[in-house]
């Protein structure tokens, strides 16, 4: 019978210090949204540039989570994790203080290289400081703050401060919390035991590029491209296809739109802590079929907010759920811990350069040439590819992975 292991102090300060972090980074990253309509008065943009400043991070974003996730792994978490906050608080500061176009592009994409880094790097932080029983709770609880705080409260933050400030306040006030977080981070965060007493039988770690041996690592790269697809394209258009297509009112396209930063929150802290009991993989399905469902009435549903909302709701929940699992959860426990911010940080790349930079291009041309409803079966498309990938993965979870051992130890003993 197993027995229920208590909580750490360090466990509780690291994996909740994180998760604020992470909620900080997520607000940097989308507190321009609601500010794009007075930068594009005062700094005479167009909708092309807007497309560019939100696609420069994300790829700036992918990139670094490859690069710099495999570093911590040498270097340790530390290192990365800290100057990475400093980072991306300082740039989103400057990013009021610019003066153009160029100078806004320029602080975007210094923000995806320290956000990128951060992200891969704190999620394998999270696995180091969590027991295994408790790593897809502590996961979901890290990651679901990205949704909840920059894509749930943040336009509501960033709208109020409009009242007493302007947008170029609003960006240097910005930077306070970040930094309180990064003195918080030297203070508690604790490197791997690898690297605080490396030894000679780790010391000669293995090469970033070994995580292309673990077929989860792969798939869930593979995967990815279906599920950020799906979620980005919903992310992007979806204000544009509540007013333009059906017709719905500013404040009505608000409350609906903001279902997708709660739905994501709800998604990301609870499908990973449900995959602890029952499975990564069956956690993965049941999400992947709720979602679906959920999308197809989705297309199928006029002006009707309080339905929109719901569905709205269901979507993200199991898009961003479903995201967590295969960047934070699988590709992190399916190869040994010298290689997880490497594991994590290459499925990211990937989502983000496709999913943040190409998928949304694609929905602009498909909406612009063909109509906005056409968008729909861009995400549909995506869903779909991601669940077909996901039918290959290896399960991971502890309890699974312990009871097959047993089961087989038993058999042996009873040949």
């Amino acid at each position: 019978m197993s027995t229920k292991v208590k909580w750490s102090a360090y466990e509780i300060k690291a994996v909740a210090l994180l998760a604020i972090t992470f909620g900080v980074l997520s607000l940097d990253r989308w507190l321009i949204a609601p500010l794009f309509p007075l930068i594009m008065k005062d700094l005479h943009l167009n909708y092309q540039d807007i497309g560019n400043l939100a696609g420069v991070l994300s790829v700036s974003w992918g990139i670094f989570s490859a690069v710099l996730g495999g570093l911590s792994d040498k270097v340790g978490r530390r290192k990365v994790l800290i100057p990475a906050v400093i980072g991306f608080s300082i740039f989103s500061a400057c990013a009021g203080l610019a003066a153009g176009f160029m100078s806004l592009l320029m602080m975007r994409a210094l923000m995806g290289v320290v956000e990128g880094g951060f992200t891969p790097t704190s999620i394998a932080t999270t696995h180091e400081a969590s027991h295994e029983s408790r790593t897809g709770l502590n996961i979901g609880i890290q990651q679901s703050t990205f949704a909840l705080i920059g894509l749930g409260f943040g336009p509501i933050i960033a709208t109020q401060m409009l009242k007493v400030v302007s947008w170029h306040w609003v960006f240097v006030i910005s930077a306070i919390p970040g930094l309180i977080c990064a003195a918080f981070l030297y203070k508690v965060i604790r490197e791997p035991e690898y690297i605080q007493k490396p030894t000679a039988a780790n010391a000669d770690r293995p090469a970033w590029n070994e995580v292309f041996k673990y077929r989860n690592v792969i798939l869930n790269m593979v995967s990815l491209l279906g599920i950020m697809t799906c979620f980005f394209v919903i992310s992007a258009m979806t204000p544009t296809y509540l007013t333009d297509y059906l017709h719905l009112s500013v404040e009505s396209m608000g409350f609906v739109t903001s279902a997708i930063g709660f739905g994501g929150f709800v998604g990301a802290l609870g499908l990973p802590a449900i995959s602890d009991k029952i499975g990564r993989k069956m956690a993965l399905w049941i999400c992947f079929i709720l979602g679906f469902i959920a999308l197809v009435i989705y297309m199928n549903t006029g002006n009707n907010p309080s339905a929109l909302f719901v569905l709205l709701f269901i979507i993200s929940a199991c898009g961003f759920g479903n995201l967590i699992m295969n960047t934070a959860v699988i590709p992190a426990e399916s190869v040994p811990v010298a290689l997880r911010g490497a594991a994590s940080g290459l499925p990211i790349a990937v989502g983000e350069i496709f999913g943040g930079g190409v998928a949304p291009s694609l929905a602009g041309y498909v909406a612009q040439n063909y109509g906005l409803y056409y968008i729909l079966y861009i995400a549909v498309a995506g869903w779909v590819f991601g669940a077909i990938i996901s039918l290959f993965l290896k399960e991971t979870a502890p309890i699974k992975v312990v009871k097959k051992i047993d089961k087989n130890e038993n058999g042996v003993l009873n040949a």
